[in-house]
């Protein structure tokens, strides 16, 4: 017996005796290394990254759908010189939305038997296709209890054995006479979806603009496997969840923005009834010009009533929004945001505000609820009004459910096959350096720990066993995340909201980007960052989002040699005229990187009816020498300590250190 070899497995005696629970038998231990030996020469699993979908509910669903045009490829692959290029479209539109097509195909479709067999031979094939870098244990658990055995029948199918094909032939004629086809159909193009994306990282921002974030939420509930390293928008509503009013009054200004009153009414049953009694009173007689809500975030066309009702709304909780955010800022004066107080330096009388010792022509002046004595304060009505706009985000039983789902699933950052995911950005100093930022107790931290500490201060404004200190700072540090100047989720010099709804200046508008913005392109930076961050594998990444590309005017989304890409292309419909694109997914197989740029997206009617499909071009950002396995990733490394304690578990049992349960 080798002494060294004992004493090691001595040393886990007590984990080797819980792992036995499992692994009861030689056999059986044997029979796991095995398999995981075998795992780890499979194809690495497709990974897809995406950032700032902020509510584009359909286009988000659609790019799952499609797997970022996967689907489309393999399906040409396997059929493309077999089929005509209508046929081909038909096929991918079916293994999108089965349910709405096959009610289109039954409608039209004269020989419907024929057309459910030849349908099913090639969803088999394409799924197939779609499984072939998987263990059949892993499909087999992906697939739906109805149809598991008939799909794993069909799966070893091959054109070549003639003796078989009778045998599925009478499978797929059974399915017909009993009307299960369409079932079939929709199971196995569900099926096809799933296996299609392996892993998906969400780089931030399902929330505001579009109205279809709740519905993004709900679908991510029963997704397979994803994550999320959180944006702005989400912490916003997170803050708001948590009962921060400043955080409350920039969710509801954003969604009367934007007109999106779905996520807040339907979504999450907020009460804005009293909002909108309270602004018909009080700003009645105010036009309301600059508070005009903007139809670009997929609202559609709403009527010149619910238009005015709405910048009515609008300029209300903006001013209760200044104000409350004053009261924080002035709480926390080592958040130096105390400029921000803007109400302060109004002249109510002259119309002007004075910034930096600069007089700036405001476009109205008219605050009916400000007492240039105490312009901060809030009306007793203004008050009232916070008190029910609170309670309905802290009651809501659907937005706990969602944060309770973003916190989860998610952290501030991620570190993923040596890839470093974020949603904005690492504060830093002017030379490039990582910036020092302080939290909770006055302590300061930067870089990994800086985002590791945030991270802990966000779960502790929902933990139940949190200092009641720290549980309010946390509560309050949502707002500094929003917009503070070193802010990760943020880092500019300001947000000039206050700015751009009553300044005429347009000079005051700028928002000057901090030093992570102006330096991502430096391979040096990047390298100094992933460094902090511990990624040292040769072929690393920074991944992040935030900041849109501007791809309609030559802006490169792939920086500092590669080091460094940004997939925040504008999902969102609001951001198309100034991207002059619909997104990007950065798509990480085991050929490598590829990035997907996406054209905007119509609406699933017009998919299914027509067969369109978003029209997306890819750009090859690094291929692999050669074709990259599960042992190659952070999953193989899981898999071979797995591995290492089996083994160390076989020479137990052999050596009598432990028993054997036959």
């Amino acid at each position: 017996m080798n002494k060294d070899q004992n004493r090691l497995v001595e040393n886990d005696l007590q984990y080797l005796q819980l792992l036995s629970k499992t692994f009861p038998t030689v056999a059986a231990a044997s029979t796991e290394i095995i398999n995981l030996e075998a795992i780890l020469n499979l194809p690495k699993g497709t990974e897809h990254f995406l950032a700032d979908i902020h509510g584009a509910y359909e286009s988000f669903q659609h790019v799952l759908k499609n797997a970022s045009g996967n689907i489309k490829r393999k399906v040409n692959d396997i059929f493309g010189n077999q089929i005509r290029d209508c046929e081909l479209r038909d096929l991918c539109t079916l293994i999108y939305y089965p349910e709405q097509k096959l009610e289109m195909v039954k409608a039209a479709e004269e020989d419907l038997n024929d057309w459910y067999h030849i349908t099913i031979h090639q969803l088999v094939k394409v799924c197939r296709e779609v499984s072939s870098k998987y263990t059949r244990s892993k499909v087999r658990k992906s697939l739906p209890k109805d149809f598991s055995y008939i799909i794993q029948e069909l799966l070893q199918e091959r054109p070549e054995d003639l003796d078989k094909a009778g045998y599925v032939n009478a499978v797929i004629d059974s399915m017909i006479e009993t009307d299960r086809a369409d079932d079939f159909i929709i199971t196995i193009s569900n099926v096809i979806q799933r296996l299609a994306i392996d892993q998906l990282h969400i780089l931030g921002d399902i929330y505001d603009r579009g109205p279809g974030a709740h519905r993004i939420l709900d679908m991510l509930e029963n997704y397979h496997s994803w994550d999320i390293q959180w944006g702005n928008h989400d912490v916003l509503w997170m803050g708001a969840c948590a009962g921060n009013d400043a955080c409350i009054c920039n969710v509801v200004r954003i969604c009367l923005r934007y007109a999106n009153m779905t996520t807040l009414e339907d979504g999450y049953g907020i009460n804005l009834v009293p909002l909108a009694t309270f602004a018909l009173e009080t700003y009645g007689d105010d036009p309301c010009a600059e508070f005009i809500p903007k139809t670009s975030g997929g609202t559609g066309f709403i009527d010149e009533k619910t238009r005015r009702l709405g910048a009515m709304m609008h300029k209300a909780i903006s001013v209760i929004q200044f104000k409350v955010e004053a009261e924080v800022f002035k709480k926390y004066p080592q958040w130096k945001m105390k400029d921000r107080m803007l109400f302060n330096n109004v002249d109510y009388e002259k119309g002007i505000c004075v910034i930096g010792g600069k007089e700036y022509e405001m476009k109205s002046c008219n605050f009916p609820t400000i007492d240039p004595k105490n312009p901060n304060k809030l009306t007793k009505e203004e008050k009232e009004l916070m008190e029910k706009l609170h309670h309905s985000f802290v009651v809501s039983e659907k937005l706990h459910k969602h944060i309770d789902l973003l916190l989860g699933h998610g952290c501030m950052y991620n570190i993923t096959n040596n890839n470093l995911l974020y949603h904005a950005s690492v504060p830093l100093n002017d030379d490039g350096t990582l910036k020092e930022v302080e939290l909770y107790g006055g302590k300061k931290y930067k870089g990994k720990e800086l985002m590791h500490q945030t991270g802990l201060l966000i779960r502790s404004a929902f933990q139940s066993d949190s200092l009641p200190e720290e549980k309010e700072y946390a509560r309050d540090y949502f707002l500094y995340l929003w917009c503070g100047p070193d802010s990760t989720l943020f880092d500019k010099s300001k947000m000039a909201t206050f700015e751009r709804y009553f300044l005429k200046d347009e000079s005051t508008h700028k928002e000057h980007k901090g030093n992570y913005f102006k330096l991502r392109d430096n391979e040096e930076v990047c390298d100094r960052i992933l460094d902090a961050f511990g990624v040292k594998q040769p072929n690393r990444h920074i991944i992040n989002g935030h900041v849109p590309v501007h791809a309609a005017s030559g802006e490169n989304p792939i920086k500092a040699n590669g080091k460094l890409m940004v997939i925040d292309g504008g999902f969102s419909q609001a951001y198309h005229k100034e991207t002059g694109i619909a997104g990007y997914t950065l798509v990480y197989h085991s050929r490598g990187f590829v990035l997907v740029q996406h054209e905007p997206f119509t609406n699933e009617e017009d998919a299914v009816m027509r067969g369109t499909d978003i029209k997306s071009s890819t750009q090859i950002v690094e291929m692999s020498t050669y074709r990259m396995l599960v042992a190659d990733t952070d999953k193989g490394d899981e898999l071979r300590g797995q591995i290492t304690y089996l083994k160390k578990l076989l020479y137990a049992y052999r050596h009598g250190l432990v028993k054997e349960y036959r």
